[in-house]
């Protein structure tokens, strides 16, 4: 029997411009889920929503009743490796974070992720960000961290207003790039079929 329960999920695995990040939650197997009230797929949930439980589990953490780690990879890491092991670069180092034998935690992923192969008791289900609480609740830090990154940057540069799209390839964002080219966030690798400033890379 695992004594606790982590949960792991990556957000902005998609975008054109920005890291991806996954976060990783742990908590014991008896965590009482009705102290974190409204956990679910953090895209199904309102911005504000995701704050606010974001705050609730920094909260939480104080009490160590449970603890979360988000770690990055960057654009520039993305561009020179590829997307998928940035990904598992950043979830190696989320779960490092954790002091804890992995023999004793049973780890729940969402999609297609998987743990090192030392955590010999993992399960990746499909949908789980919707279906398993810790996964839910570990696509929310995933997710808060990097938009409030991407916000951070956006004064950084203001030609292509990060903190409305986070990144993520929308019309307007497009169009910026085409004005503007990239700037050194962006994936080159993510934007090779755009038409970028006077040319295409």
């Amino acid at each position: 029997m695992q004594t606790f329960l982590i949960g792991i999920d990556e957000a902005g695995r998609g975008p054109l411009a920005g890291p991806v990040s996954v976060g990783a939650v742990i908590v014991p197997a008896d965590f009482d889920w009705n102290l974190l009230q409204g956990v679910r797929d953090s895209k199904k949930l309102s911005e504000k929503k995701r704050e606010e439980i974001f705050e609730r589990t920094r909260e939480l953490e104080k009490t160590s009743l449970l603890h979360f780690s988000v770690s990055t990879s960057s654009a520039a890491y993305i561009d020179t490796y590829g997307i998928v092991p940035a990904i598992k670069r950043a979830l190696s180092e989320a779960l490092s974070r954790f002091e804890i034998a992995p023999v004793d935690c049973r780890v729940l992923l969402d999609g297609s992720l998987s743990a090192p192969a030392e955590y010999i008791h993992q399960e990746t289900i499909i949908g789980g960000d919707d279906t398993e609480p810790v996964i839910s609740l570990a696509s929310i830090m995933a997710k808060v961290t990097r938009d409030r990154l991407m916000q951070r940057l956006s004064p950084k540069y203001p030609a292509y207003d990060f903190h409305v799209h986070k990144g993520y390839g929308t019309a307007s964002h497009r169009l910026a790039i085409a004005q503007w080219g990239l700037s050194p966030v962006h994936r080159a690798t993510f934007c090779s079929r755009l038409h970028v400033g006077s040319k295409s890379v």
